[in-house]
């Protein structure tokens, strides 16, 4: 029993699960702030587009 508890306290692959999550939510929050800002200066253009056919 005795084993088995050091041995949990020494893995470490809970760490690297929760550093990997971590890594994964930064890029994904660079993506999202991307493609929003992308989005709204595409809107803008289509808009003008639009607005100079009429």
């Amino acid at each position: 029993m005795r084993r088995l508890i050091t041995e949990f306290f020494k893995s470490e692959s809970g760490a690297t699960a929760i550093e990997y999550c971590l890594i994964a939510a930064g890029i994904s929050i660079v993506i999202v702030v991307a493609v929003n800002g992308i989005g709204s200066s595409l809107n803008e253009k289509y808009t003008s587009v639009n607005t100079s056919i009429k």
